[in-house]
């Protein structure tokens, strides 16, 4: 069967999930820590003095987040691992024998399982300082403008509080930018970082088992809505490794010994990885050609543009920024308009849904449960 990033989807989510869950807790913590005493005339006072103490109860978070992701990453990496692996076998079922036996035979995934989840696990790892600054600083900041707003006479304290929570609960914990100079919170950077990782994984261990079968070509499927950066590649034969550019093989057929095929090749899998195929949320997918005997595959319909399946994601990105606002409401009243506005999103997203052919995908649009 074909790899792609998207079958290791699911292991991501589970990963994601722990930070979004200790993102929801650090969001509970502050929101109780300011809201404790906020109409005593010593609540400044008070809450300066605790300050210790909230510095304290978020590090515990933060080590109880980076026990349990560091077990979670390597379990992800190696079930992503071990699918990849599993779907070149299922491929080469229909090969010849010999080329199936030794893809059969137990590659030793240790070192590179090891290798691909000590690389995330390296890249995660500024986040969790990234969570000790931005929780600090942010009760810092809510007790700084709640204090002051009085004494300008333009909000009470109470007020002031709210807004302040509500900019960071909404937005999370921010501040993380990758290779391309785009910004992240933090519960969608690791998402990104991990479904890039089982991503690869996946794929490495696909093209691992290619290659103890001797297979040295892999073909590019057509995928709907694809990205500018993936279209270049649709249905294009690629090798597996060796020097990239579009040049013409020389192949032996993949059943007849006595006969040889000329393929004309796209260039190199890494180098179409580089360029950016098979992305973090790719839809596309590699699996094996066999000179003369692989057909073209009938392209897959298209449900909607490109365009408008990046604005499920954004859509979906706005439902989860109401929700954490909600869960870090002062009051009622607040939280009920929060909840209004996740109404509002999802709204659109049926909407969007009922106008073109892409599938809803509501687990994308809910928080994790608070640790």
């Amino acid at each position: 069967m074909p790899v792609s990033p998207g079958m290791a989807e699911d292991l991501a989510a589970a990963v994601s999930s722990l930070y979004e869950q200790a993102e929801l807790t650090l969001i509970e913590k502050l929101r109780r820590a300011i809201a404790e005493g906020i109409d005593s005339p010593l609540w400044v006072e008070l809450k300066l003095a605790a300050l210790g103490n909230f510095r304290t109860a978020i590090e515990e978070v933060i080590a109880a987040l980076q026990a349990d992701a560091s077990g979670a990453i390597h379990q992800a990496v190696a079930e992503a691992y071990e699918r990849g692996q599993q779907a070149a076998v299922a491929e080469l079922g229909a090969v010849a024998v010999g080329q199936a036996a030794a893809a059969a035979e137990a590659l030793p995934s240790a070192p590179a399982v090891d290798r691909l989840a000590a690389a995330l696990v390296q890249e995660t790892a500024p986040v969790h300082l990234r969570i000790l600054r931005v929780a600090v600083d942010t009760y810092r900041q809510v007790v700084a403008e709640a204090s002051a707003a009085p004494l300008l006479g333009a909000n009470t304290r109470r007020q002031a509080a709210a807004r302040a929570l509500a900019r960071f609960a909404e937005r999370g914990v921010a501040g993380f930018v990758d290779r391309r100079g785009r910004a992240w919170n933090m519960a969608s950077y690791v998402e990104m970082a991990t479904r890039s990782a089982v991503g690869r994984a996946a794929v490495q261990a696909h093209t691992d088992r290619l290659a103890a079968a001797g297979i040295n070509l892999v073909v590019v499927s057509d995928a709907p809505e694809e990205c500018p950066r993936c279209k270049p590649w649709e249905g294009k034969v690629l090798t597996r490794e060796g020097p990239g550019g579009a040049r013409t093989v020389e192949m032996q057929h993949a059943t007849d010994d006595d006969r040889m095929v000329q393929v004309r090749v796209a260039g190199s899998l890494p180098e179409a990885r580089a360029a950016g195929l098979l992305h973090p949320n790719c839809r596309h997918s590699v699996s094996i050609y066999l000179p003369g005997l692989t057909r073209p595959r009938t392209p897959a319909p298209e449900r909607a543009t490109y365009e408008q399946s990046q604005k499920q994601r954004y859509l979906e990105r706005q439902v989860r920024a109401w929700k954490r606002r909600a869960a870090g409401a002062l009051n009622d009243q607040e939280r009920r308009a929060a909840n209004g506005k996740v109404r509002e999103y999802q709204g659109r997203i049926r909407e969007l849904i009922t106008a073109t052919d892409l599938p809803r995908k509501s687990h994308r649009e809910q928080l994790a449960r608070a640790r």
